[in-house]
Order: structure tokens, then C-alpha cells, then sequence
């Protein structure tokens, strides 16, 4: 199979161009994933790259191809994430001015990263549309030349160089776990796979939240979840038009998982890999938990496609998984109003080896007895199974306690 719009010789062109300026991540096979997972499990590091995800490759490949008259008058873009970064990190490198328009709402310390890269920052908008309209009035104003995050050929090419170091390293794979959001990473994909081994699996993988790349091929007939995604990387309403028709032709399978899929993901691969992921990277171990036919006993290539997560979110998702996996309870206890009855109660804890994240003492709870207050407690346990146990042991040091619901 090819495709008219990208062929497997401008990825190998793309690959030399940006060979030694652009990391070849690791590309490792996880013993224990495997195990886990019921499939032979390779990761490809992309969340390694110098500014943390494979968005550098398509980046730095079309900063390369242009024309000594483009380089003089500088490029242009619109992102709030990881294509702002590759985008400023490699015009500083090759000596091209960079613009980046990003949302007014974008995070104080993206915009800061991305300055410190040397590119002139535009902030404009509540959102990515408005930005990318300021985008593109910039660009005819001032003659730069636009560099898409996903929908631009050389592009493509250069992110499908990711997928060309997989099979070169490990030839036997029959089956790629993609994250989907405008479709360029898995575009680049398809058509390396396409042209190297044909009966190659290709699955992509969406949010609930952001199907679009799924809906737009009617790959996925419901509606999008509501709320916000932890993939913020792949959080892309309307996908590419020349992204889609390769995905279109080229893919073989798209996995739309729930959020909960990815934050596990998030979770599992910093517990077994030690290795941090944002959600969009996270997407295909969380395509493996939730959709575990598309892979059983198959030679599975994941790409990690980047490592940039708010640590707010990484503090929230942990706490989370803890509390999914019955590691962290939270107890209702109603204890006599007198002193020493709430050391006595932690001491309990303690020698049960709990440990306590979070303790309220609610004197004034109207569940609670004139004679009694009532203490709500959030506790880490070694394991799940150590609950009944500790929840007897306060009952019989005469606690009236409960399992109280997050």
C-alpha cells in the first residue's frame, strides 16, 4: 500500500536529515508488562527527547526542508504544548526565527519554556482556534512560513521516523499501539508500516473524550464523553484531512478508552518502567488494559509519545490509581470527645501499618453524639487486604467506624 501524499522515501530522507539532532530513543522490551499485559510489550521512549516528545522529529524535518528565503523570514505556529516546544527548541537551533501563538489560558511555565527557546511568544485567544486564526493572519502579515503540528507532509514524514527505527530494531513485531490526536504520529506510522511489512496491525487510540479522528472515519458512532482529558496531547477536536486519509486507508483498528484507561496507564508505567508519561503517551498501555483482544500474544510496539505532565495532575492520578487499586481508603470513625481518644485512634492506625494522608476531625458533624466528634481519615495501606483487619482492631479498641466513599 502507498500513499500519494507520503512515501516511505521521505521518511528515510527525513530520517537522515534530522539523524544526530534528534534523539533515537530507546526501544526496549518490558519484561513485566508483558507478564501483565498477556503480550510481548516494546516501549520506544519518545517521551526522552531533549524537549520530551517525538513532536520534534516532524518539527526539525520541516525546518530543514525549507528554502534559504523561508529560513530568512522565519516560521510560524500554534500550539499550547509539545509542538510549540519542538518547534522553538529546533528554529533556535538551526538559526530561523520562530513565532508561537499560543491561547491566553495556556500555563504560565509552557509559555516561559517555550520562550526560553528563543521564540517569540503571541498569546492570543481564549483557545486553540483563536489562536490558530491569529496563527494564520501573523503568517500572511509578516511571510512566514506555517509549520502544522500535524496536517503538512514533511511533517508526517519526519514522525513517521519513530515507527522506521522500531522496525529496523526489531523486524518481528506484527502489531503498533499509536496515540491519535490530529493524526500525525500514526500517519507517519502507516506509511512506514505499510511499505515495510504490510500485515502489520495498526491500532490507534483516542480519549472518550476527544474521538475525533474515530468519528470522522465513523469508526466510533457515540458522543464524545463529557469533561476534560488527562491526554491533553491528543485532545484534538477535528483531525487533518491529509492525516485522515492516510489513518483512513492505512489503519487498521481505533481504540477510544476511558479516561480511568489512561490515568492506570500513567500509573503502571511509572510503577513497572519508572518512566514518566503524559496521557497522550500513556495512550497505547491504556489502549492494552481496556481492549486486551487487539493484542493478546502479539509482538506489540508502543510509542511513549511524550513525558510533559503537570505535576498537579501526575500528584492527582496517582492518588487516584491508589484509591482504585484499594490501597487508599478513606474511614469514618465517631470517637469520645475527650482527650487522648484521637491519638489512640492514629496509634491503631499506625501499628496496622496504615498510613494516614489526610485526617479531619469534625467536632461539629451532626452525625455525631453530643458526647462524641466524628474523624474522617484518608489511609494508604501496605495492600488491600490489610482493611478488614484494621477496621476489627478499631472496633474492638471500641471506635464505631465505617468504610466511608471519596
Amino acid at each position: 500500500m502507498t500513499f500519494p501524499e507520503v512515501s516511505l522515501g521521505d521518511v528515510e530522507v527525513a530520517a537522515a536529515r534530522i539523524a544526530g539532532a534528534v534523539a533515537s530513543t530507546p526501544f526496549v522490551h518490558s519484561e513485566t508488562l508483558s507478564q501483565k499485559l498477556g503480550a510481548e510489550v516494546w516501549l520506544k521512549f519518545e517521551n526522552l527527547q531533549f524537549t520530551a516528545s517525538f513532536k520534534e522529529r516532524g518539527a526539525l524535518n520541516k525546518l530543514l526542508s525549507l528554502s534559504e528565503i523561508e529560513k530568512a523570514r522565519g516560521v510560524i505556529a500554534a500550539s499550547a504544548g509539545n509542538h510549540a516546544q519542538g518547534v522553538a527548541y529546533h528554529a533556535r537551533r538551526t538559526g530561523v526565527s520562530a513565532t508561537i501563538v499560543m491561547p491566553t489560558t495556556t500555563p504560565n511555565l509552557k509559555v516561559e519554556r517555550v520562550r526560553e527557546h528563543g521564540a517569540r511568544v503571541v498569546l492570543h485567544g481564549a483557545g486553540f482556534a483563536e489562536a490558530a486564526a491569529e496563527m494564520l493572519r501573523l503568517a500572511r502579515e509578516e511571510e512566514r512560513t506555517i509549520v502544522h503540528p500535524f496536517d503538512d507532509p514533511v511533517v508526517i514524514a519526519g514522525q513517521g521516523t519513530a515507527t522506521l527505527e522500531m522496525l529496523r530494531a526489531q523486524p518481528a513485531l506484527d502489531t503498533l499501539a499509536v496515540p491519535i490526536g490530529g493524526g500525525g504520529l500514526i500517519a507517519g506510522a502507516a506509511v512506514v508500516a505499510r511499505a515495510l511489512k504490510p500485515e502489520l496491525r495498526i491500532v490507534g487510540v483516542q480519549s472518550e473524550i476527544f474521538p475525533g479522528m474515530a468519528r470522522a472515519l465513523g469508526r466510533f458512532a457515540g458522543e464524545p464523553a463529557p469533561g476534560s482529558s488527562v491526554a491533553e496531547g491528543i485532545a484534538v477536536v477535528d483531525p487533518g484531512q491529509i492525516t485522515r486519509a492516510i489513518v483512513r486507508a492505512g489503519v487498521d483498528d481505533i481504540a477510544v478508552v476511558s479516561e480511568d484507561s489512561i490515568e492506570e496507564a500513567i500509573a503502571l508505567l511509572l510503577g513497572i518502567e519508572k518512566t514518566l508519561c503524559e496521557g497522550a503517551g500513556a495512550a497505547g498501555i491504556a489502549a492494552m488494559l481496556a481492549r486486551p483482544e487487539l493484542f493478546r500474544d502479539r509482538k506489540v510496539g508502543v510509542i511513549l509519545s511524550g513525558g510533559n505532565i503537570d505535576t498537579r495532575v501526575l500528584v492527582a492520578v496517582l492518588q487516584r490509581h491508589l484509591t482504585r487499586a484499594g490501597r487508599m481508603v478513606r474511614i469514618r470513625a465517631e470517637l469520645p470527645d475527650h482527650p487522648g481518644a484521637l491519638a489512640r485512634l492514629t496509634a491503631v492506625v499506625a501499628a496496622e501499618g496504615g498510613n494516614i494522608y489526610e485526617l479531619r476531625h469534625e467536632r461539629l458533624a451532626a452525625a455525631s453524639r453530643a458526647k462524641e466528634s466524628s474523624v474522617s481519615l484518608d489511609v494508604e495501606l501496605r495492600d488491600p487486604s490489610d482493611l478488614p483487619r484494621l477496621l476489627e482492631k478499631l472496633a474492638a479498641e471500641q471506635f464505631r467506624v465505617r468504610r466511608d466513599e471519596f
